[in-house]
């Protein structure tokens, strides 16, 4: 097996693909996961991960907040994940 050299912009467009595809929700091939991201304030914040975890229990969806940060205001960015299916 022979190692391939790889310029900086390759290594660059491959990374910022991966990251892309990650932003999209696990959209492509190479990720199982549905995620979604929300701003909101902080009560609906909360309604809408009550939401989630009521239409896509933990315990057959693997569903989480995957990702959370306060943005004053009062608002909350958060992003909640979760698999596709319950087979």
């Amino acid at each position: 097996m022979s190692l391939k050299r790889q310029h900086p912009q390759e290594i660059a467009r491959v990374l910022g693909e991966r990251a892309r595809a990650y932003r999209r929700g696990g959209n492509d091939e190479t990720s199982i996961w549905r995620r979604e991201t929300f701003t909101l304030p902080r009560e609906e914040a909360r309604q809408k991960a009550r939401e989630w975890f009521d239409q896509y229990p933990k315990a057959a969806y693997m569903t989480e907040v995957e990702f959370w940060r306060d943005l004053g205001d009062d608002r909350i960015e958060f992003t909640l994940r979760r698999l596709p299916s319950a087979d």
